[in-house]
């Protein structure tokens, strides 16, 4: 109960305090998206962007840790697809939209504020680690899977096409991508630029759980109520529970088996709506799944921390 109080609690409250704010008419949706964009496209970026130009990239890549997370991430992708379309009836396309929202969990919002309040900054580690492949990897698998559906297999080009274009404009994997660039050719940046960029990056997580709660507020439970049920158990049952177990199989050690299980264990996130969004497939199911797992993973994540001890 401490850790319930301690460490998720105070992290909700912020979410919670942003939907209450949109809920009595404080935050307009233009607000609430602007300051999601500020949160999203910039100062979560340069946080990201610094974490890897920081990381001793050699030690953080640890296989197992890895191979552990995306094992339960795809786990969970094949669950929600498979599940979909053999025991809902749902066809390909919607079951690749429910796929993609039990594979996408939210590592950057809930994952990182929650890692950090239970196990101290520099466990971050492997949460970068992880955050630095999990955009691409999610995205890379989503719209394969997806343009694979639509072409019935005739499009590989195209479909290659679409993945790269995705991945090249993400402001994540920019700030990944460029951040790993300045790790890897030791180029050590001006003082001022690493202080302004600081500054940026503290206001990154704040903005965006205060943001979330705003986006949270324009969800409605609505759709297939069963549905809606499997893919919130998959996302927070299936996927840390795969996750567990190849991290005990693999002998992950206790520091990244707890990032990989934590971060499994969160919600699926806003880019699993944009996701459907973006294809026109399944967006009530999606938008209500990231509402309800939102809520229930405040008990959920309780629940696998106190597994993990």
């Amino acid at each position: 109960m401490q850790a319930l109080l301690d460490v998720i609690l105070p992290v909700f409250l912020v979410v919670a305090a942003g939907y209450a704010a949109t809920w009595r008419g404080l935050m307009g949706e233009t607000a609430v998206e602007a300051l999601m964009t500020f949160a999203q496209s910039i100062a979560i970026p340069v946080m990201l962007f610094l974490a890897l130009t920081r990381l001793d990239l050699g030690q953080v890549f640890e296989w197992r840790l890895l191979l552990s997370f995306y094992t339960g991430a795809l786990g969970g992708f094949l669950a929600g697809l498979l599940g979909t379309r053999f025991l809902f009836g749902r066809d390909w396309e919607d079951a690749v939209a429910v796929g993609f929202l039990c594979l996408f969990s939210n590592s950057v919002l809930l994952g990182l504020p929650i890692s950090e309040r239970a196990y101290g900054e520099p466990s971050l580690v492997f949460n970068y680690a992880i955050i630095s492949m999990h955009a691409p990897f999610c995205y890379a698998v989503g719209i394969m899977a997806m343009e694979g559906v639509r072409a019935r297999g005739a499009g590989l080009l195209r479909t290659s096409g679409r993945v790269a274009n995705a991945l090249i404009r993400n402001p994540l994997v920019i700030g990944i991508g460029l951040g790993a660039l300045v790790n890897l050719a030791g180029i050590t940046l001006p003082g001022a630029v690493m202080d302004g960029a600081g500054l940026l990056a503290q206001a990154g997580l704040p903005a965006a759980l205060f943001g979330l709660g705003g986006v949270l507020w324009r969800y409605k439970p609505e759709g297939d109520f069963r549905l809606i049920a499997y893919a919130v158990a998959v996302s927070l049952l299936l996927h840390p529970l795969v996750t567990w177990s190849m991290g005990h199989l693999l002998a992950v050690e206790p520091a990244p088996f707890r990032a990989a299980v934590v971060t499994a264990a969160m919600a699926p996130g806003i880019n699993a709506y944009l996701f459907a969004n973006m294809y026109g497939r399944a967006k009530r199911v999606a938008a209500s799944t990231v509402l309800v797992a939102t809520c229930m993973c405040v008990v959920s994540a309780w629940g696998w921390m106190a597994v993990l001890g």
